[in-house]
């Protein structure tokens, strides 16, 4: 989750394999404090999902996420932001392994805080770009994603650099198995409309219904099922950001076809 006023940083790729890739939005914020430092230096390396960085996997090679994670599914979370959402869900469902990526260093050194404090063993951590992870993430081998509250980039010329486009939507298609759930939250209504004419063209199904009065060329708040947020839902301070300046949040549920 990047601030979309930051202008974008366009890095020369680090590995000659590697091709072009954009990367929008922020990698550093205000200084870090002592103990975020401490977190970073101690906490971060054996927090890795495998062989991500280019360097020592330039030839993509599929991780083995199973292993990592000692044979339990395995969930993944786009953007953790503070790392809020990520740490509940480690903690209600100590039966999966979840993989978080997000390039913002002061929410990760924010999410390692939590971890040590919650003692959570069932995590992991990308600090940097998604798509690098699913890069190397064997084909079928996430059961479920989530993209809570991403950036909105809100200009029109812009739109392209949100997640919900195909650049984005088909490789995590790829990734994830059958009958996965994809949940996006966002408090943006433009951003649904994106959502709402993407996802299904890289192949998920929803399970929602698009209102009616929903006018795809001037969204507008309209009520729907995608009101409810999902029975294991905490709101993060994203939301209440977005509530308390009058935002009405959305919540989209995708899912992977069986067939």
């Amino acid at each position: 989750m990047s601030d979309a006023s930051t202008p974008p940083e366009n890095p020369k790729p680090a590995h000659p394999k590697r091709g072009w890739r954009n990367f929008y939005g922020r990698r550093h914020g205000p200084t870090l404090n002592q103990a975020q430092k401490e977190y970073l230096n101690e906490d971060l390396q054996a927090l890795s999902p495998g062989d991500v960085d280019w360097d020592v996997n330039p030839d993509r090679r599929p991780i083995d996420v199973a292993a990592r994670f000692d044979g339990k599914p395995v969930w993944l979370e786009v953007g953790f932001g503070g790392g809020e959402h990520m740490i509940h869900m480690a903690g209600r469902y100590p039966q999966v392994g979840i993989i978080g990526c997000e390039p913002y260093i002061n929410g990760v050194a924010m999410l390692l805080g939590k971890i040590r404090r919650a003692r959570a063993g069932n995590v992991a951590v990308h600090p940097g770009d998604a798509r690098d992870v699913m890069d190397v993430l064997p084909a079928g081998s996430i059961h479920k994603a989530f993209l809570l509250y991403p950036d909105p980039w809100p200009k029109s010329r812009h739109h392209r650099r949100r997640f919900v486009t195909q650049e984005h939507l088909q490789p995590l298609f790829d990734v994830l198995a059958p009958g996965a759930e994809f949940r996006i939250a966002t408090d943006i209504c433009d951003y649904v409309r994106q959502a709402v004419e993407e996802v299904p063209k890289a192949g998920f199904e929803a399970l929602f219904s698009v209102p009616a009065a929903f006018d795809r060329d001037d969204p507008q708040e309209v009520s729907g099922d995608w009101d409810q947020p999902w029975d294991d839902w905490i709101s993060t301070r994203y939301e209440q950001k977005a509530l308390r300046e009058g935002r009405k949040p959305h919540y989209l549920t995708y899912r992977k076809p069986l067939g």
